[in-house]
């Protein structure tokens, strides 16, 4: 430390204070000492006669105030699109088996949606029941009927306007898990999405999720028709479907669709197949899951038309009936297509749009005026 000093009167300051160490106040404190020392008695910076010396007043230090400058940035705000209308369609069982419907090497795939009025272009959801095995490969399972959807067939499906193929049912595994899961895979391909099956329990019961004019819409799969041999529901540790026997487990899976989606729908494999009724089981499986948070039910598996109902203000459509099927029994031949419609308001109306397979493959809608349900529809 440097030791050299300077004298203020008769005061001796040393110099390292004097080095940039001190703000100028310490200068003028410092000058105030020597003033004091020089025996001033009128203040810190007397007039000069009080001590007998001429003192020089020091320069007035102006002292400027900087208010903080405050920018206010601007509220964000964020633009939530308006809610549209959304018309969602269901129908029953799809077989795209040409061994089965006999017609589709002569007419092609395309015969089975040329009659439909560009329904399900024209909507913004369509979802089916693939009732038979997308993928090649496999074995047949033991069982007195399997059905292989050809997958030459899936493009004309796609282009039909059908986005979302339920395979929980009892032929989608008809030649194992592997074929299923190429045929899952093959869906995917042609943009129509599987849903109810998967590589295990958890993508099994994982629900579809659209975005759709402002709205969240899921859809959950459920099967509750097991082949008659073997078990085809998938395990933590094995492909195949949901449990649609299990009530609770679709529940479940509704109330967490429920947490973050406007609206849930289920397409729900269930009843007996050739019974023109609505079963106590099924009818309390709509109950409890629509009490679960479900806004729809697409049903099907009975080969025949059964009714639309609404259970607490939500519809159930319990039995769809055969869509692309073989045209016999008469009684299988009258069809539909299930329409539930979302309004801007959040608001639901449906409908059964009478369709009527005129030859085996061959669905036709009877009256295109009812498509969209119009305002005369039912409401809850």
């Amino acid at each position: 430390m440097w030791t050299r000093s300077v004298r203020f009167g008769f005061v001796k300051v040393p110099f390292h204070w004097m080095r940039g160490r001190y703000k100028p106040m310490s200068i003028v404190l410092l000058v105030a000492l020597a003033a004091t020392a020089c025996g001033s008695t009128t203040g810190v910076i007397g007039s000069g006669e009080a001590s007998g010396r001429a003192v020089t007043s020091l320069p007035t230090i102006t002292t400027t105030t900087i208010a903080p400058t405050t920018t206010e940035t601007p509220p964000t705000t964020t633009t939530v699109p308006p809610k549209g209308r959304v018309v969602i369609s269901g129908v029953g069982d799809v077989n795209l088996d040409p061994g089965f419907v006999r017609t589709f090497p002569t007419t092609g795939y395309e015969d089975a949606w040329t009659g439909l009025a560009e329904a399900f272009v024209d909507d913004d959801l369509t979802i089916v029941n693939l009732e038979c095995s997308p993928g090649v490969g496999g074995t047949p399972w033991d069982k007195p009927w399997i059905f292989r959807c050809d997958p030459d067939a899936l493009p004309s499906m796609a282009r039909a306007g059908v986005e979302v193929a339920n395979l929980v049912n009892n032929h989608s595994m008809d030649f194992g898990f592997d074929a299923m899961l190429d045929g899952r895979q093959r869906l995917l391909a042609e943009g129509i999405q599987p849903v109810g099956v998967g590589r295990d329990r958890t993508e099994a019961y994982t629900p579809l999720v659209f975005e759709m004019n402002g709205w969240t819409i899921a859809v959950i799969g459920s099967g509750g028709v097991n082949p008659e041999t073997g078990s085809w529901i998938a395990t933590d540790d094995r492909p195949g479907m949901t449990s649609g026997d299990d009530t609770e487990s679709i529940a479940q899976a509704i109330r967490q669709a429920d947490e973050y989606a406007d609206f849930v729908f289920v397409t729900a494999h269930w009843g007996k197949s050739h019974e023109n009724f609505i079963a106590s089981f099924e009818r309390g499986q709509a109950e409890a899951w629509i009490e679960a948070g479900a806004d729809g039910i697409f049903g099907h598996h009975q080969h025949r038309l059964l009714p639309l109902e609404w259970i607490d203000g939500r519809p159930v459509a319990f039995g769809l009936g055969n869509f692309v099927w073989q045209a016999y029994p008469e009684e299988a031949r009258r069809t539909g297509i299930a329409q539930i419609v979302i309004e801007p308001d959040g608001t639901l109306r449906a409908c059964l749009v009478d369709v009527f397979l005129e030859r085996t493959g061959h669905p036709v809608v009877q009256d295109a005026d009812q498509l969209g349900c119009p305002e005369t529809a039912a409401g809850p």
